[in-house]
């Protein structure tokens, strides 16, 4: 997938001020397109666990109830029959778990959403989806097709700068043999939905399908894990096959080895650089602005770190000396180094472009309770701040070409 040169902004529905696909969602699309952004990226749509985490939903197909500007409005028979026909390989699948109601929730989903993606498309701005490579023990996914995962491992990530027991994630890992044999079916028609919602994704923990991290099933840490081996090229290509070319970009974070690098670039998927990192490390650093691929993507911030403003002030003095921004505006500093950066597509969380703190960010890796929750305040996006950024934007070469 080749990328043009253009910014986008990261924010959740669910950090809207209504945290509905309402009027706050239309708003934010036409402050994006006052702001000279091409893309709106976001976190997965499916209906979050108990914790609010969106990366371990009760479907890796259907969309959020919760979502919904109208959760109420009348379905017909009609519509129901035509969802049914056009998502069968999933929609029963989902009705029978989710109970009464639950399909005409996704018609109503359907309509919500392919009505937002066109408004926003109109205004030159495309949406950018997440797709979690696991789906969670507790899902429709899983209670369907128990013959598709293993039994006795579930999934995690080793020890590295997140934590030092790793990360226990506990999600069911694949039976990749299986899969094979099935002609990878529910890879592609997942992937298959992700098209129809978006106009590209990141695939999370792109890593795990050349190698994944399994811990013994009762673990209490991840630190006894094993690197196992996951399917390659070989499911993309299959899911090519039938799809084409898949609008992917691979979340390429953590301990990254040459092979996962080359299977990125075998399959034209571009990489991430997060500036966060970028101060840390030898010139090797694959995040600093130096080391950034052409065809790549470079965010500030993502949801799993803190604020560009809170990491910051948790900076000691002699670390902030050390570093090439401006004091007195470090998050826009942080900002204008993305925009500059060659990498095609420069994303940042909406708190950094508003200069918010540590308790705006959206998730703290390894702390179960309070995550997904922050949300924007009303009024906070002004006609001021999207006239800023688009200057920011227009003089680093990124603003949308003319219709």
């Amino acid at each position: 997938m080749q990328l043009s040169r253009s910014s986008g902004i990261l924010l959740h529905p669910t950090s809207l001020p209504s945290g509905r696909l309402d009027g706050d969602a239309y708003r934010f699309v036409d402050w994006l397109a006052a702001a000279g952004q091409s893309w709106w990226q976001m976190l997965p749509l499916g209906p979050p666990d108990e914790a609010d985490s969106p990366y371990r939903s009760h479907s890796a197909f259907a969309g959020w109830r919760g979502l919904l500007a109208g959760p109420d409005a009348p379905v017909s028979a009609e519509e129901l029959d035509r969802l049914l026909v056009d998502q069968g390989y999933w929609l029963g699948d989902w009705a029978r778990y989710a109970g009464e109601g639950a399909a005409a929730d996704q018609v109503r989903f359907e309509r919500e959403w392919l009505a937002l993606r066109a408004y926003a498309n109109a205004r030159g701005v495309r949406l950018l989806g997440d797709l979690p490579i696991y789906v969670a023990d507790r899902s429709a996914d899983y209670a369907a097709r128990p013959e598709l995962f293993q039994r006795d491992e579930v999934a995690g990530a080793p020890p590295d700068a997140l934590g030092p027991d790793g990360q226990l994630w506990g999600n069911p890992l694949y039976d990749w043999g299986v899969l094979r044999k099935q002609g990878y079916r529910w890879w592609i028609e997942r992937f298959r939905r992700t098209i129809e919602l978006f106009d590209c994704a990141r695939i999370d923990h792109f890593r795990g399908f050349v190698s994944y991290w399994a811990v013994t099933r009762g673990a209490r840490t991840a630190r006894e894990g094993r690197w196992r081996p996951g399917p390659g090229a070989e499911l993309f290509r299959a899911a090519e096959a039938e799809l084409g070319e898949l609008p992917l970009i691979a979340e390429n974070l953590g301990i990254i080895t040459p092979a996962v690098e080359r299977l990125r670039r075998e399959l034209g998927f571009p990489g991430m650089h997060v500036l966060l990192y970028a101060f840390e490390g030898g010139s090797a650093n694959p995040h600093r602005p130096d080391n950034h691929d052409e065809n790549g993507v470079v965010y500030t911030t993502t949801h799993d770190t803190n604020t560009a403003l809170g990491w910051w002030r948790s900076l000691r003095r002699v670390e902030r000396a050390r570093l090439p921004l401006d004091a007195r505006e470090p998050h826009w500093s942080l900002l204008e180094v993305a925009l500059e950066s060659r990498a095609r597509l420069a994303i940042a969380p909406i708190q950094d472009v508003l200069g918010l703190g540590a308790a705006a960010r959206m998730n703290r890796p390894g702390v179960a309770k309070g995550n997904w929750r922050w949300r924007l305040e009303p009024g906070a996006l002004t006609e001021e701040v999207a006239g800023r950024l688009r200057e920011a934007t227009r003089r680093a070469g990124r603003l949308p070409s003319p219709a």
